[in-house]
């Protein structure tokens, strides 16, 4: 255990019992952590433990964070975009995304990503390496810290496939709901979908969590294989309607609805004919659609849609008997579209 972030109250009073101290320092520790935003996050902070506590610790290499502090930006809308540094000298990003009521956490589960999508900035560099469970909860108290109040929203829409780093995904959902005190309904996995994947997800998550209550989110982006295939090379290996299928055994086997995420792309998918598709597709089971302001790139052609076009998207869905809502893109100023913050950094 040489990074606290993730372990249990249990976990910590172990900690502290093997180190000779009484168990009720070990929850010293958990709410030092959780409840206290601490840009320092290290031992010498927290005050309530006895100094030759504080030192052993030290001595030992035990840590509060992986993670420092590299660059951030902040848009006009409030939404602040930071680039952290890993232990091995990687560069990772997450957000927070403000509004009056909560503050949404959107969190890199790998450092790069395989899955090489046309319009993402992240996959044109690859995948590095996944990341742990204690390097993806620090982002939130990195967000925490900037941002100066609690993240109520986690949405795993950051850096990387999710569901290729399934294990360490899993262990940090436990503790966001466990820990930070994030409803597992107020927790977002969002994933381009990887062949056998969403059904080891929900056998894995009543594994590890003993429910799976959490929302999936699908990167569609398409109404058919052919565009889905242009739009995401990785996709021939997995057919569209494969994909139906499985979610619609992962709402059978959690009871909770899909939600299928549809970035508007000018001249690609954002046609009625593509609207009317896409309700063949989904129509008959528990699912929404999540239509997406595209926040543009220098590096690939693709083109926002226009706000008109995305509307008759929307109303022709809504017509057709799908749920359906519109999310607009945050901090469009500065660059905030997945993996631009650290593309700009390299080329610095």
């Amino acid at each position: 255990m040489k990074n606290l972030l993730g372990s249990s109250i249990k976990d910590l009073e172990n900690l502290a019992i093997n180190y000779g101290q009484a168990a009720y320092r070990g929850r010293q520790i958990h709410n030092w952590i959780y409840n206290y935003r601490n840009k320092k996050k290290n031992f010498d902070q927290i005050e309530a433990l006895p100094l030759d506590f504080r030192l052993k610790l030290k001595n030992d290499g035990i840590k509060l964070s992986e993670l420092s502090f590299q660059e951030k930006t902040l848009a006009n809308d409030g939404t602040l975009k930071l680039l952290l540094s890993t232990g091995d000298n990687e560069s990772i990003e997450c957000v927070g995304i403000p509004t009056a009521k909560r503050l949404t956490a959107c969190l890199s589960s790998q450092v790069g990503c395989p899955m090489d999508c046309r319009f993402c900035a992240t996959g044109k560099e690859g995948l590095k390496r996944s990341l742990n469970a204690s390097e993806i909860l620090d982002q939130i108290l990195f967000i925490e810290s900037e941002m100066n109040r609690k993240v109520t929203n986690i949405v795993f829409m950051g850096m990387g496939e999710p569901l290729l780093n399934i294990n360490d995904l899993l262990l940090s959902i436990r503790s966001i709901n466990e820990d930070f005190q994030i409803s597992h309904r107020k927790i977002t996995v969002s994933t381009v979908a990887v062949p056998k994947m969403i059904s080891k997800l929900s056998a894995k998550s009543f594994q590890i969590l003993g429910k799976c209550q959490f929302t999936l989110a699908i990167s569609l982006h398409a109404s058919n294989q052919k565009t889905r295939e242009k739009i995401i090379p990785s996709a021939k290996n997995y057919h569209i309607k494969n994909i139906i299928e499985d979610c619609k055994q992962y709402v059978k086997e959690t009871g909770r609805r899909v939600s299928f995420e549809y970035l508007m792309l000018s001249g690609v998918n954002d046609k009625i004919e593509h609207a009317n598709e896409l309700s063949n597709l989904l129509r008959g089971f528990q699912c929404h659609v999540n239509l997406i302001q595209y926040n543009q790139i220098d590096e690939v052609e693709f083109k926002r849609a226009s706000l008109k076009n995305l509307q008759l998207f929307q109303s022709r869905l809504f017509n057709n008997g799908i749920a359906v809502s519109f999310r607009q893109s945050r901090g469009l100023d500065k660059n905030a579209a997945c993996g631009q913050l650290r593309q700009n950094a390299r080329n610095k």
